[in-house]
């Protein structure tokens, strides 16, 4: 039998903790909301204007430009080979690229910026934009993008709203990561079953699992935190018409009947005996590389780490409709212009002439086990060849983000994430879970209100 490790940080959304970090990070989180906006006297709005200058290209002085990403696992080595590429095709742009993990990196970038020592450009997940811009961390970029010509056509409309926040643009989208199905071919087989098998609805997938258990073995694993569990949650949610938060920010509505339902479904997987009770972190995902696992809800991250798996026979497909209507969980990252000391006319200029090469560039980031943003690299014939990421693609049109308010990470993680947690540990009943952690979320959103209402 293969022995696998748990996986490293992924190259998308970073692992989350497990119950007792999560416990214990939960007063953390919290107690960041009440932190106040920072009041710099920099205009953000004039140094994007500067930045704009940079879709002329830039022809100044030698410039050296910090970017920061949280590509520490396998989306790394494709980063590091472009930015190779950028510094050789740029004789007066050379790009450092600093890599932290996620975690410390959002918690580290706000500081670095106001103190004057935060980067040019900076790769940001799509839900962590809006914090960004009421903190003033990073550039509006309309005026970039409008000077560079960038619009929703040369991405698709979905794509290129998830980038604004309170009528202003904050990201240029860099790529797509959402969840899929992974299937284990050599479990499904053990169980006479092929790929013409795979299942599409609720239907399906509850007979299949009961196929599998009648042969020993448990075949979707439920996992209490975030990944996988709390992203499954979130695609069940929006499969049974609901919606994590009210559109105006001000109230939890991942409690309402849908969230119950979504939850319950997950219940249902561990009481029908189709998933164990109290999975560990990622025991979900070594399961499915030791052939104990049939199905596993997981991120397009998880490509090149199947992939480099010795002997595992594996597949993915769009995650199926247990719900309603089709939904998928999805994140994005976008690329960002931190603000600035000063005006720093050349590094903001250089700084577009670099963003603007990266996006375009989008393709051979797909290596990295991600769905590049732009439209012309995933209709390209090198995309369609990439199997895995191309079935990832399929689900565009279904897609969901989580919503653009600030602050709402910490709000999730506080509140949401807990509730997940104690139902799939059948410490709690489901509605019981949401109703408490919606009250907690209200809470923490009408402080945000208060404190975020004039930030910009």
């Amino acid at each position: 039998m293969r022995r696998a490790r748990a996986p490293e940080t992924r190259g998308g959304p970073e692992r989350s903790p497990g119950r007792r970090e999560l416990l214990a990070g939960a007063g953390a989180a919290a107690g960041l909301l009440l932190l106040g906006c920072r009041g710099e006297p920099v205009d953000v709005r004039d140094q994007a204007a500067i930045a704009a200058g940079g879709s002329r290209g830039y022809g100044g002085p030698a410039v050296e430009l910090a970017f920061w990403t949280g590509f520490t696992g396998g989306d790394r080595l494709p980063m590091e080979r472009l930015i190779e590429r950028f510094n050789r095709e740029h004789d007066n742009i050379t790009v450092r690229m600093s890599v932290t993990r996620w975690g410390d990196f959002y918690q580290k970038m706000p500081a670095a910026v106001d103190s004057g020592h935060g980067p040019d450009v900076a790769a940001m997940h799509a839900d962590q934009l809006a914090t960004a811009a009421v903190h003033r961390t990073i550039l509006p970029l309309d005026e970039v993008t409008e000077a560079l010509g960038l619009g929703a056509g040369d991405f698709s409309d979905k794509l290129w709203s998830v980038g604004v926040f309170r009528g202003r643009r904050y990201g240029v989208p860099l790529d797509v990561h959402p969840l899929g199905l992974y299937y284990n071919r050599a479990v499904l087989a053990g169980a006479g079953l092929g790929d013409a098998a795979l299942p599409r609805s609720r239907r399906d997938y509850l007979a299949i699992l009961e196929q599998l258990k009648q042969r020993g073995v448990q075949g979707s694993w439920v996992s209490p935190a975030l990944f996988t569990g709390g992203l499954m949650f979130q695609s069940l949610l929006w499969q049974d018409g609901g919606q994590l938060f009210s559109e105006d920010g001000a109230r939890a509505t991942f409690d309402a009947e849908a969230g119950v339902e979504a939850l319950g479904f997950m219940l249902e997987l561990i009481q029908r005996g189709y998933s164990p009770r109290d999975v560990g972190q990622d025991a979900d995902s070594i399961a499915f590389t030791n052939d104990r696992n049939a199905f596993i809800w997981n991120g397009i991250w998880m490509i090149n780490i199947y992939r480099a798996t010795p002997g595992l026979r594996w597949g993915v497909m769009p995650v199926p409709t247990i719900g309603a209507q089709r939904a998928v969980w999805a994140n994005a990252h976008h690329l960002v212009l931190a603000r600035q000391p000063s005006a720093g006319e050349r590094r903001l200029q250089a700084s577009v002439v670099f963003l603007d090469w990266l996006s375009r560039h989008s393709l051979e980031w797909a290596e990295a086990g991600m769905v590049p943003a732009r439209r012309e690299a995933r209709e390209s014939a090198a995309f369609q060849r990439m199997t895995e990421q191309a079935i990832f693609a399929e689900q565009l049109p279904v897609l969901r983000f989580p919503p653009a308010i600030a602050g709402i990470d910490a709000v999730r993680a506080s509140t949401l994430d807990l509730a997940v947690n104690e139902a799939v540990l059948l410490r709690a009943a489901p509605r019981a879970a949401l109703r408490r952690a919606a009250r907690e979320a209200d809470a923490l959103l009408a402080a945000n209100l208060r404190k975020f209402a004039r930030a910009l």
